[in-house]
């Protein structure tokens, strides 16, 4: 087991189960089971220790960039509240959100699955895709499978998880990653329009799932991803702003937003 300790700012409910992951399920005495990067582990909150049941010492530095550790949210809560009372509130409401530093590859698979769709069905999806085509784990968990096992497969074969028009869609992303043709690397540091480009050459993938595998599989935090709460949210909150106004850390704000939209139906009561 890890441990890290004096860890402020980490809430694991808002963290693991506000939409940008979805191998994480909240247990009984509060702690989340999950995979991430191959490893299935069991994570603790407990006072200002956050420990990682199963996960081995060499890993530390793997686990401390995913929960992102390193990073001082309490300064960027400060910075951004500045700029809209709304997003101040918000900001305090959503203030253990941290933004996890996701597997690309993963994270561009799971956002194809999450259009038009809510996270309990995205989870079954995810959870039959790597049941069925990932690689099994010690614990009996599964890994989440590579684009090049994707990349052998077709649409029939997708069957299996129920993902309707989706299937396709993932078909495209494991063979133009396999290939070559969309690389994930790259998009880690090129200019932003490019790197959204480069991830909208796969078939069904927009600027919201672009913007949402920018952000959460490459940690592009100035991404801003709009989907229909967003697209709500800043019209009915933020009228008049645009996610270029939010600043370098644009991400992370618009987390403090989604979430405390969702978590707050009555502000958009007609």
């Amino acid at each position: 087991m890890i441990v890290f300790e004096h860890i402020t700012d980490l809430d694991l409910p808002q963290t693991l189960d506000c939409g940008q992951s979805f191998r994480w399920e909240e247990q009984p005495d509060g702690s989340f089971k999950g995979v991430a990067y191959g490893k299935s582990v069991t994570v603790l909150f407990d006072g200002d220790s956050l420990c990682i049941e199963g996960a081995e010492e060499d890993d530390r530095a793997l686990w401390r960039g995913y929960f992102d550790l390193d990073t001082d949210y309490s300064q960027i809560r400060s910075s951004v509240s500045g700029l809209h009372p709304v997003l101040c509130e918000a900001a305090k409401y959503a203030a253990g959100i941290r933004i996890l530093r996701q597997e690309p590859y993963e994270a561009l698979c799971t956002f194809i699955i999450s259009q038009n769709n809510n996270i309990k069905r995205i989870k079954g999806i995810v959870r039959r895709l790597c049941e069925s085509f990932g690689e099994p784990l010690p614990d009996g968990a599964f890994a989440f499978p590579t684009a090049e096992a994707m990349s052998r497969l077709t649409v029939e074969d997708l069957a299996v998880l129920r993902a309707g028009f989706r299937a396709r869609y993932l078909v495209d992303a494991a063979k133009k990653v396999s290939s070559g043709e969309v690389d994930l690397e790259l998009c880690r540091t090129a200019d932003y329009d490019a790197a959204r480009s480069e991830l909208m050459k796969i078939t069904g993938v927009g600027t919201k799932v672009a913007d949402c595998t920018l952000l959460f599989g490459m940690y592009r935090v100035e991404a801003f991803p709009l989907d229909v709460w967003m697209k709500r949210a800043m019209a009915q909150l933020f009228p008049g702003m645009a996610p270029s106004d939010f600043g370098d850390h644009a991400g992370i704000a618009q987390q403090y937003i989604f979430h405390y939209s969702r978590m707050h139906p009555e502000l958009f009561a007609t």
